[in-house]
């Protein structure tokens, strides 16, 4: 059993069921075109999700995908910025996805409740403003940039890179995320493949793990499906996943991850 972090309402972890992490994606260059939500729309989606099961919403403005078009610090603040204002006292917890000092910074001025940071706090200001900031925070496996490790050796390297990282900022309230995706050119599928298969190792952190596997391009390779046709390859890794341990589980189709945690734990014996 993994240590319970409360984020506002919501406990992830511990004896919990996992929870639900859906994801508001406002960057139009996203890999997943379908998920992508105009600003002018993000209450209506926030509120689609809610009703679907979302316990969480996690905001992005910002494609992290690899070969995705950059874009500047001052952009993803505009379109940061300009959603949190609609979303402003929603009564959901909402996350925001950025690894951007000045962006969090920005954004610390509407109601977030939880960082969720790639880059594993390698940025020093950024570093300092998530703990400035107090909120809880998803660190993912990262050295020097988001997702290089390459191997499921490396990304327990990393974890303990990042946990010291947090250590020396003060930062307690984590939650893990393995760093499941072709984050670089040099990752391989099968690097996926086996950070699934060893997912329930990553347990001896005793902290809450996140499972973000949707509709990814490992999945897409082992079923030669573009994202708009992975749902179901997702949610049969996202079975195995929770099965190895995992609390959070970010996901494009909440509505679908709702129903299959709710049937994965009545299974399991619970209500």
């Amino acid at each position: 059993m993994s240590r319970e972090i409360r984020i506002k309402t919501v406990s992830v972890g511990g004896n919990n069921p996992p929870r639900i992490l859906g994801v508001l994606n406002i960057s139009p260059e996203s890999f997943f075109t379908d998920s992508f939500t105009p600003c002018s729309q993000v209450f209506r989606r926030m509120e689609e999700m809610r009703r679907a099961g979302a316990d969480i919403i996690d905001l992005g403005a910002r494609s992290t995908a690899l070969n995705a078009p950059p874009i500047s610090a001052a952009e993803e603040r505009e379109r940061v910025i300009s959603a949190l204002r609609d979303l402003d006292g929603c009564g959901i917890p909402i996350s925001l996805d950025t690894c951007r000092a000045e962006v969090l910074t920005a954004a610390l001025h509407y109601d977030i409740a939880l960082v969720n940071d790639i880059s594993g706090l390698s940025d020093e200001s950024y570093a300092k403003s998530v703990a400035d900031s107090g909120l809880p925070a998803i660190l993912m496996a990262s050295n020097t940039i988001p997702g290089d490790p390459l191997n499921f050796d490396e990304t327990k390297s990393a974890m303990s890179t990042v946990l010291s990282r947090a250590e020396k900022y003060g930062i307690e309230n984590i939650i893990l995320d393995p760093g499941v995706g072709k984050w670089t050119a040099e990752r391989t599928s099968e690097a996926d493949w086996e950070l699934c298969r060893r997912f329930s190792e990553l347990k001896a952190y005793d902290l809450p793990l996140l499972a973000a596997v949707s509709r990814k391009s490992f999945i897409g390779e082992r079923l030669n499906k573009p994202p708009h046709e992975r749902i179901f390859g997702s949610l049969a890794v996202f079975y195995h996943l929770m099965e190895a341990g995992a609390d959070l589980l970010r996901v494009h189709d909440v509505g679908a991850a709702s129903d299959f945690v709710k049937v994965f734990t009545r299974l399991n014996g619970e209500d």
